[in-house]
């Protein structure tokens, strides 16, 4: 154990894990937005109104956000791939059962559960992969990992829409639910036993294990930057994607309701740009690429200020390669910052900053839009990009990587 340094590129051990952890990203964040492409179905079949449809998401997304930091201590416990076995397999057989419920609280009841047991695999996912890849190559191997989570996010809408068009929401929800088992079981065959880590042993800090390993993260600038990062950025993407295809249906765009569905394969950019960036990351350090890929998202922002469908259609490309970029890189980089201790617990908390972000802005921004309209909107968007690159600045420049 102690001569372990970790499997490096070229290793069928490190292709197997990055392999595996991509299908791991799938399992999870298809599941996750399964039902966002067929929100209208679900209302009408249940009688309830869209905000409460709507909730089908939201609820999912609130379970992992407050998931997260336990699952880190169950993974602390059990082991890392154990914690997300179970998370993954439990999610499963609850996105079944939402799949078929008849009542809309059963439904929402499900869904969040579902986004509980989903926590595993991001709150312990890389800090498994900081802790198994030689410490060179974490940016790059978090990239590939970051890439299965934009194709997870892609397909959970692509693949429920169509189907639940033709066969109705439920089938559509259960198609996503049958690829997510797939997925999740190519994700537990692959991913090798872990080498760099031992159940029990993340005991060494002073004070109650618990409240030490989290103090230990909250009392570093470098951990508190890099929470920056996933809330203010994720809290402006998760903003675009719900309020664009409202701004799309309006003059002088005009678009129908099917071509702007089509908009989500957009975050094909984020599953070429994260596995790049981690790469890139390698060579130049992980700081000059988190601050250029903050400021492509903001350049991809101010495109779609433009007033031609083209124009926004590339702003959106290029938003969400620079979004999935800094993504890839600041999520990488917490565990790898982390002491030793601590790493399981610095991804939970970046998560939770990262949803807390997700379920903030993706509503706050929607009054901003609301009330002064799209050219306001996008000015929010790229100021939380220029605040989260002035955080960078001041916390994560001196030295480049930590």
């Amino acid at each position: 154990m102690s001569g372990f340094s970790g499997h490096i590129p070229g290793s069928r051990a490190y292709r197997r894990l990055l392999v595996g952890l991509f299908f791991g990203g799938v399992a999870t964040f298809a599941q996750l937005y399964a039902t966002q492409a067929v929100l209208p179905q679900v209302a009408i079949d249940t009688g309830s109104d869209p905000a409460t449809a709507a909730l089908t998401v939201s609820a999912s997304t609130l379970g992992l956000a407050v998931a997260v930091l336990p699952w880190s201590l169950v993974a602390d416990r059990v082991g890392r791939i154990p914690a997300m076995a179970i998370g993954v397999i439990a999610a499963t057989l609850l996105g079944a059962a939402a799949a078929f419920s008849q009542d809309i609280t059963v439904l929402l009841a499900l869904r969040l559960l579902e986004g509980v047991a989903l926590g595993a695999v991001p709150a312990v996912a890389l800090a498994y992969l900081s802790e198994e890849v030689s410490p060179r190559h974490v940016a790059a191997a978090a990239g590939s990992y970051i890439a299965g989570t934009t194709v997870g996010g892609l397909s959970g809408r692509l693949v429920s829409g169509p189907i639940g068009e033709l066969a109705g929401w439920r089938w559509g929800v259960a198609a996503v639910i049958l690829l997510c088992a797939v997925a999740a079981a190519i994700f537990l065959t692959l991913v090798p036993p872990a080498r760099g880590f031992v159940p029990g042993r993340a005991r060494a800090l002073p004070g109650p294990a618990v409240l030490a390993r989290l103090r230990v993260n909250l009392r570093s600038r470098v951990q508190l930057a890099l929470y920056a990062q996933g809330f203010l950025l994720m809290g402006a993407f998760v903003a675009v994607y719900n309020y664009l295809g409202f701004h799309l249906a309006q003059p002088p765009f005009s678009l129908a309701p099917a071509v702007v569905t089509l908009l989500f394969l957009a975050y094909l950019a984020g599953t070429v740009s994260s596995p790049r960036a981690g790469a890139v990351a390698v060579r130049r350090g992980r700081f000059p690429v988190l601050e250029a890929s903050i400021g492509i998202t903001a350049a991809g922002a101010v495109l779609m200020a433009v007033p031609s469908t083209f124009v926004v259609i590339l702003g959106l490309i290029v938003f969400t390669a620079g979004f999935f970029a800094a993504h890839a890189v600041a999520s990488g980089w917490t565990p790898v910052a982390a002491v030793p201790e601590a790493r399981a617990q610095a991804s939970s908390l970046y998560y939770l900053g990262y949803y807390g972000g997700s379920s903030l802005f993706g509503w706050l921004l929607g009054l901003v839009f609301s009330t002064v309209g799209w050219t306001w909107f996008i000015g929010a968007v790229v100021g939380m990009c220029a605040i989260s690159a002035a955080v960078a600045w001041v916390a994560l420049r001196p030295g480049g990587d930590r």
